[in-house]
């Protein structure tokens, strides 16, 4: 069963491997192999949000949980970071910079519960919750996620701006609206 502060201590173990990445993307993939169980020690989801589990500077654990339909706009890390889902449906969107139109779209990733990726320091990507429920993640990244300069892309323009965190936040925010919504409708 998943214990937070075990998970947190075999990632700090894992970050001093030669190849820290993979070495946590193994410990990630272990948890959200079993989601059940992951979900009895964390909590089922209710409601979309960032879950800050574990921050420090060179550490952070979030439970984040994409409202139906949810989309966040293309962004940065600045650090590596490792996703796994373990209810639902991510689509990321990988760009790159371009000098001449700000980003220039590489391809799509589609992860369903149970699977497990990550991401590079470089890594610029958006994030889509195609369907009509909750989506539910274990993201850890190799840094302070809240604390790092970072940037955002304007999805239909690609121009750069510093990263938002309190308007990001607020995304989530008004993903529970159309969450509140869509179970009025079925009840």
């Amino acid at each position: 069963m998943f214990e937070l502060e075990q998970f947190c201590l075999d990632c700090r173990k894992a970050m001093k491997e030669t190849d820290p990445q993979r070495a946590v993307r193994e410990i990630v993939a272990r948890e959200v192999a079993d989601p059940i169980s992951l979900m009895k020690a964390i909590g089922e989801p209710e409601r979309a949000g960032v879950n800050t589990l574990h921050r420090s500077d060179d550490l952070t654990v979030l439970n984040l949980i994409w409202g139906p339909e949810m989309s966040l706009m293309p962004h940065d890390h600045n650090m590596w970071a490792v996703i796994g889902i373990y209810d639902g449906r991510e689509e990321n969107t990988f760009y790159r910079r371009s000098p001449d139109d700000g980003l220039t779209k590489l391809g799509l990733k589609v992860m369903e519960a149970k699977d497990c990726s990550f991401l590079d320091e470089t890594a610029i990507h958006g994030v889509y919750n195609p369907l009509s429920k909750l989506t539910s993640a274990l993201h850890v990244y190799g840094g302070d996620f809240f604390g790092a300069p970072r940037s955002e892309w304007d999805p239909d323009t690609y121009k750069e701006a510093p990263y938002d965190v309190e308007k990001n936040v607020g995304l989530f925010e008004l993903s529970n609206k159309r969450w509140e919504e869509l179970q009025m409708e079925n009840n």
